[in-house]
């Protein structure tokens, strides 16, 4: 069954190539059904967060009515670059199937290394300097959170 919906995956990926979009296409699949489906809109949409395992993140939590894929799977036309793993980990699917790896990808000109590289370094040593501003209340939010008791983890 993983075969034919990373082909279904790959075979959105090379549509939307077709559409002038990027070579990335996901589906996400609960019970063995194809709940949402995404694919690269980073150019047609003007939004560097638009990667295809993204897109069908947010159609199939639309789908669900809720934030979580508990019991669904993710297939992948690629490996999943480190946006889409934070997506996922938050998403919490059950399994993540890819066909391409992050090989394939640099090698067509989506290299993800640098990403990887920016994040083991200090705050401050990154390409984009990340500052941290020392306020009294910036662990407000977070106390008044903890203080809820009507919130709803995540």
């Amino acid at each position: 069954m993983a075969n034919l919906f990373i082909r279904q995956a790959i075979e959105l990926a090379a549509a939307n190539v077709a559409r002038a979009g990027g070579p990335f296409g996901a589906l996400v699949v609960r019970d063995g059904i194809v709940i949402a489906t995404g694919t690269n809109q980073v150019t047609h949409t003007n939004d560097p967060t638009a990667h295809a395992e993204v897109v069908a993140i947010r159609e199939a939590c639309r789908v669900l009515g809720h934030f979580q894929l508990t019991g669904c799977d993710l297939y992948s036309s690629c490996e999943p670059c480190p946006m889409c793993l934070g997506a996922i980990f938050w998403a919490r699917p059950s399994h993540v199937y890819f066909a391409a790896t992050q090989e394939d990808a640099t090698a067509a000109g989506f290299d993800d290394t640098f990403i990887y590289r920016q994040i083991d370094l200090p705050h401050a040593q990154r390409e984009i300097p990340m500052i941290h501003v020392v306020d009294e209340l910036a662990t407000r939010p977070f106390e008044l959170w903890v203080s809820r008791t009507d919130k709803i983890n995540y």
